[in-house]
């Protein structure tokens, strides 16, 4: 075929697609920027259309978690995430075998947050020529090691190349009694709000890493400098997932009547519980918890600490809510803080300081596009 019969067919199957396409046409007629949505604000936008075809499928998209029924009374939850180099990390400061480790936890985080017990995951990532096969070896080190720690196996996902970077996308399937799970929509008025740890640490702590960055850059000799703060790079670099509490739960016969873990920032989780269950909430300050060292290393950089806690994100905390009948099960549990109340959703979300005054609570955390 001449060069001339290949340009004549071209234009006429061009002319056939673009009257006979008219989504394409469509498409081109409008341009929203994703970031006029945000995150959970496309989400609903591409799949407000979606129709869940199949009985098994107890939850779709909106949770932590997708849940699926299966045989016996038992239920299927499945999550995934994906993190982007330059995004979610920076190597100049994250070493592989954590960030392997780091990107587990994030996903069995969200297993824990459905009231269920992780059991298997997926690993899919896309790698640059930068990284060798050494180099991925300690990647999966760090994964492996996540796996032991949290009793998951490894069965599967995909491998194929990028032009730039490393992406890494990790599937979270877990096993949980109907009767046991947890969702976000389901906090009640009167429920108590409770938290597990401490908040703002990991944020603090990737500040740390970041100002030693730009140090570095400016000044290569710079030697860093991370002011023996191990407890706030740990929990950057090397968060761990609450499966302790999903055990003390069952150990006290207590169901949470909403919950969610903390990722992107206390408020926003807030946010989400508040939205999806139609209610309010009051959080009183004396209640966040917060490390001592990340109150310290807020106030060096000259943030406020209540700030850092309800904004930070990423620490891979517990945020749920509890019926006031059952606060003698979780009284004397470790590691645990209420903080707070669900009140009508006409009070709005508020932080009580301790000083006596009254904020709105804005939704301030990760922004993901």
């Amino acid at each position: 075929m001449t060069n001339l019969v290949i340009f004549y067919y071209l234009k006429k199957y061009f002319f056939i697609f673009i009257n006979f396409a008219p989504q394409f046409k469509i498409m081109n007629e409008k341009r929203t920027e994703v970031a006029s949505l945000g995150e959970f604000g496309l989400i609903r936008q591409l799949t407000n259309q979606i129709e869940l075809r199949q009985p098994s499928t107890i939850k779709g998209i909106g949770d932590d978690a997708a849940i699926i029924s299966l045989a016996d009374n038992k239920c299927m939850v499945v999550s995934t995430d994906m993190l982007t180099e330059g995004i979610h990390f920076d190597l100049m400061y994250v070493p592989l075998k954590h960030l392997g480790y780091k990107s587990v936890v994030v996903n069995v985080s969200d297993i824990y947050a459905m009231n269920a017990i992780p059991t298997q995951i997926t690993v899919s990532i896309a790698i640059s020529n930068r990284f060798s096969v050494e180099a991925l070896e300690e990647l999966y080190a760090g994964i492996n090691a996540a796996c032991k720690e949290y009793n998951v196996d490894l069965v599967g996902g995909d491998t194929t190349s990028s032009l730039k970077g490393l992406v890494i996308s990790i599937t979270a399937i877990g096993e949980v009694q109907k009767e046991k799970i947890t969702y976000r929509n389901t906090a009640k008025i009167g429920d108590l709000i409770c938290c597990t740890g401490d908040l703002g640490a990991a944020y603090l702590g990737l500040q740390i890493l970041e100002r030693e960055k730009q140090l570095y850059l400016s000044d290569p000799n710079t030697k860093p400098d991370l002011e023996n703060q191990q407890y706030l790079i740990g929990r950057q670099l090397k968060p761990e997932a609450r499966k302790d509490f999903i055990e003390m739960f069952e150990k006290n016969k207590l169901i949470p009547t909403s919950m969610i873990d903390i990722s992107d920032g206390l408020a926003s989780e807030l946010h989400h519980i508040c939205s999806q269950s139609g209610v309010g909430a009051i959080v009183e300050e004396s209640g966040v918890p917060i490390h001592p060292d990340a109150e310290l290393m807020a106030i060096k950089f000259n943030l406020d600490p209540i700030t850092c806690a309800l904004n930070g994100g990423e620490d891979y905390e517990l945020l749920f809510t509890i019926d006031p009948s059952d606060t003698e099960k979780i009284k004397y549990l470790p590691d645990v803080y209420i903080m707070g109340e669900i009140v009508a959703a006409s009070e709005g979300i508020q932080l009580h300081t301790k000083g006596g005054n009254i904020h709105k609570i804005l939704a301030q955390g990760w922004v993901h596009f």
